[in-house]
């Protein structure tokens, strides 16, 4: 606790669905923020850009009419601030768009607390973009109008006379359990029954869907689609410009839902590839990678005429450590893959020798070509990954030797979670055969789960290992990548 100082408070709109609607003022709001309290609207791969030792609350409302009242809400935020600390209350779309950001504004101005509003991007436009539909259009509306579909139980609900008469877009968030009385008092006061109507679920996410009709049929048709919560309602004449704006929807991974399995850094590098394709990814990481680098001494590259990196972490957790540049002098660097590649180049460090396939052997053989016998070659691998470097020796003429950069520690989870969420997904990928090992761990070898799933490998030595454990296979990487994988999923 910071004695005799007031905290601050951040009051953030985290934008809605697609965690990249965050705006850089929020992100950087995240990232200073000491104490995060949020809602179960906001991304929670957002969260991800939190320091380390940040508080997390989670003071979410399950309904529009349910869960924590908003005094306790209002209370905690003034509690963490009055323990000195700089608080971000992360709050979905947008704070004062129908967040009740205004109460809790109100409390923490009683309590003469600092503070800062950060916008965010509200639903209430940035969903009917995602489904193809411009609020206002040129001829077509000339204003749009955002109401409220849910109403506080001691307040009456809209005088629907006037609303029915206003010529612009309407849109109700929150409004599909009162969606029969919107369409009906809109149709009472003379709005066309044939006004086109959206309804948009779980907007600008993978699972986004998009039901249409017209007024007088649109309940009829979501009773029978099943239309759920949270979702926006979109009425007017806008709605047509879906047929030709529509692009969200057009992405290659849209309407996949895909498992990711990998460590959390990795894994949430790979979910945001998957999103940015259209799909949903959910991430339940079954490994966790811990850095050995600083065990190592630097000093001893003087030694060496050559270092090898066979994964973008080894060089992750090796520049890490690395006292001074200088020390590689003119050592030769050779890398695994692409995204080593990629990930070495970072550092402004071309490196000498790739090889064409994605194996540590076959680095071991395209070393050869620029050093001389003898020569002292270094490995940075894993625990795990398959380095002889004793053979090498024999073989190559060289001395190879290898140093553990890092362990791969399964990280199981409980069977119950994991078989929650696999009833949501239609794909399960794995890139490496440990994610494989933890996760039937987790499952307590038990794969009947795994039926109706389709099973993506990143390689032979992955998909090895997921045939010992009886698990069918629905296609394997050409290219044994993380892209490649990609490759696969646009299929």
């Amino acid at each position: 606790m910071k004695e005799n100082k007031k905290g601050k408070v951040y009051v953030v709109g985290a934008g809605c669905g697609d965690f990249e609607l965050l705006t850089l003022k929020g992100k950087r709001c995240v990232e200073e923020a000491e104490c995060i309290i949020y809602d179960r609207l906001v991304n929670k791969r957002i969260l991800n850009f939190a320091k380390k030792g940040t508080e997390f609350i989670y003071l979410g409302k399950e309904n529009t009419e349910g869960g924590l009242i908003q005094s306790e809400i209002n209370n905690k935020i003034v509690e963490k601030a009055l323990e000195g600390k700089i608080v971000v209350r992360l709050k979905g779309g947008d704070p004062f768009v129908f967040g009740r950001g205004g109460e809790e504004v109100e409390k923490i101005v009683e309590n003469n607390i600092p503070f800062e509003i950060v916008p965010g991007i509200t639903s209430s436009i940035a969903v009917p973009e995602y489904a193809g539909i411009p609020v206002t259009h040129r001829g077509i509306a000339k204003s749009f109008h955002v109401f409220t579909g849910a109403t506080a139980k001691d307040n009456s609900f809209h005088n629907f006379e006037p609303i029915a008469k206003l010529d612009g877009t309407l849109v109700f968030l929150m409004g599909m359990k009162n969606l029969k009385l919107i369409t009906s008092e809109l149709i009472k006061y003379g709005k066309s029954p044939t006004t086109p109507v959206a309804i948009i679920e779980k907007g600008t996410t993978g699972r986004q869907r998009v039901i249409t009709g017209i007024l007088k049929d649109i309940f009829e048709i979501s009773e029978k689609e099943k239309a759920v919560a949270p979702a926006i309602i979109v009425i007017g004449d806008v709605v047509e410009k879906r047929k030709s704006f529509r692009w969200f929807e057009e992405k290659s991974l849209f309407g996949k839902n895909i498992l990711v399995t990998r460590d959390e850094r990795q894994g949430e590098v790979f979910c945001r590839e998957i999103e940015k394709l259209g799909g949903n990814a959910e991430l339940l990481s079954f490994l966790k990678i811990q850095d050995k680098m600083m065990n190592f001494d630097y000093s001893i590259l003087k030694n060496f005429q050559a270092i090898l990196f066979n994964s973008p972490n080894g060089v992750k957790f090796f520049f890490e450590h690395i006292p001074d540049m200088r020390v590689l002098g003119n050592i030769k660097i050779g890398v695994v893959g692409a995204k080593t590649k990629e990930e070495i180049e970072k550092f402004k460090i071309k490196p000498d020798v790739m090889p064409e396939k994605y194996l540590t052997t076959d680095l071991a053989e395209e070393i050869l070509k620029i050093t001389d016998e003898n020569d002292k070659i270094l490995v940075i691998t894993s625990d795990i990954s398959p380095c002889d470097d004793v053979e090498w020796s024999k073989k190559y003429k060289r001395k190879f030797e290898k140093f553990v950069g890092y362990n791969t520690i399964s990280a199981t989870k409980p069977k119950e979670d994991v078989e929650r969420v696999l009833k949501n997904i239609e794909y399960i990928t794995f890139l490496s055969s440990s994610a494989v090992k933890s996760f039937v761990s987790s499952l307590e070898n038990d794969i009947s789960s795994l039926k109706s799933l389709k099973v993506i490998s990143i390689g032979p030595s992955t998909s090895k290992t997921l045939k010992n454990f009886e698990i069918n296979i629905f296609s394997e990487a050409v290219e044994y990548t993380a892209d490649g994988i990609i490759d696969v999923l646009k299929k």
